[in-house]
């Protein structure tokens, strides 16, 4: 017979309790970083209708420290929503329109004659910023492509044997319109992999399109980014850069990650599958989804959200599947949802 009086048997439910509390606790105080990035949505939200998903994956992307390739039609706020972002925080901001005859020093800078004192003096270029735009990236050829090279592996430029470190934050948007060809140059695969995000921009909705209307009808601003507030400094930025690389991943979710990204090296429909570079991508991208959600751990979901932007750009569909229409989005649906979820 069962002593249901037994104090025992009560302290050990406690304290069975007490570990379920524990388990399900915020071990990570995340509370300042999502009031802020909600802040953050509220003021890009006074210009910006819909695109929810491009938002939530700059922000993604600006808590991971990674950089980010837009990819729309004109017309779908691409520019306008990567110049809110940067100023709704408190760093520079630099834009650089990218055209045919555009040079590497005209990106970097180049070194100038100093007349007065006889030597030779670095004018540093537009990219020495924290949040550098790019119009257009697919409009310069691969030289000037190639300039960004380094700076956007290892924040840093060297120009005449000297080395000039990049200020922190650092991020590069960079945009492109997937529909015209004439004039522009495809990136090529090792600067594609520099970007932690391909985001797919598509046309709004028929609400969003009247809300964009009546937006533009009863505005009376000319700069659109006018009243747009800064709510994050630089050094906060940083700080949640910092608090997002402690998010808690499973053993288990690694092995989620590792099994999605083989899985696109064996996938008889792509020619080419993601490096090791996405495996960490995918694992540092995860972490900010968590983040933008409130929690201080890696879910299954996190990591599903992220393989679309991570991954679509990083692997390549074979020729006669292109053909028949098959999309990488495609592609990286069939992989998930072939991988057994981690529970």
């Amino acid at each position: 017979m069962e002593n249901f009086d037994n104090p025992n048997i009560e302290n050990q439910s406690a304290i069975n309790l007490n570990k379920q509390e524990e388990q399900f606790q915020s071990r990570i105080d995340m509370i300042e970083l999502r009031a802020s990035l909600e802040k953050v949505k509220s003021e890009i939200g006074k210009v910006i209708v819909g695109q929810e998903k491009m938002i939530e994956h700059l922000l993604a992307a600006l808590l991971s420290n990674g950089h980010v390739l837009i990819e729309g039609v004109p017309g779908v706020a691409k520019t306008i929503t990567a110049k809110l972002l940067a100023k709704t925080i408190d760093v520079g901001f630099s834009r650089i329109q990218f055209t045919p005859d555009l040079m590497p020093s005209d990106i970097l800078g180049t070194s100038v004659f100093n007349v007065k004192n006889s030597e030779f003096e670095f004018k540093k270029g537009p990219i020495f910023s924290n949040f550098i735009l790019i119009d257009e990236i697919n409009r310069s050829p691969a030289k000037t492509q190639s300039a960004l090279f380094e700076v956007m592996e290892e924040r840093q430029i060297t120009i005449d044997g000297t080395r000039y470190a990049m200020d922190e934050p650092f991020l590069v948007i960079a945009t492109q319109n997937p529909i015209e060809h004439e004039g522009t140059y495809r990136l090529p695969e090792a600067q594609l992999d520099r970007f932690l995000f391909k985001i797919n921009v598509g046309y709004p909705n028929l609400e969003q399109e009247i809300a964009i209307i009546k937006n533009q009808h009863e505005s009376k601003k000319e700069d659109k980014t006018e009243g747009i507030n800064r709510v994050i400094s630089a050094e906060q930025l940083k700080n949640y850069q910092h608090l997002v690389k402690e998010i808690i991943v499973e053993a288990q979710l690694m092995e989620y990650i590792a099994k999605i990204i083989i899985n696109t090296r064996e996938n008889q429909f792509l020619y080419l599958g993601a490096s090791p570079r996405a495996s960490l991508a995918l694992l540092t991208a995860s972490k900010a989804f968590a983040a933008l959600r409130g929690r201080d751990f890696v879910t299954p979901e996190d990591i599903k959200e992220a393989s679309y932007a991570v991954l679509r750009h990083r692997v390549i569909v074979s020729p006669e599947r292109e053909m028949e229409g098959l999309s990488a989005d495609e592609i990286i649906r069939q992989i998930l949802e072939g991988i057994e979820i981690p529970r």
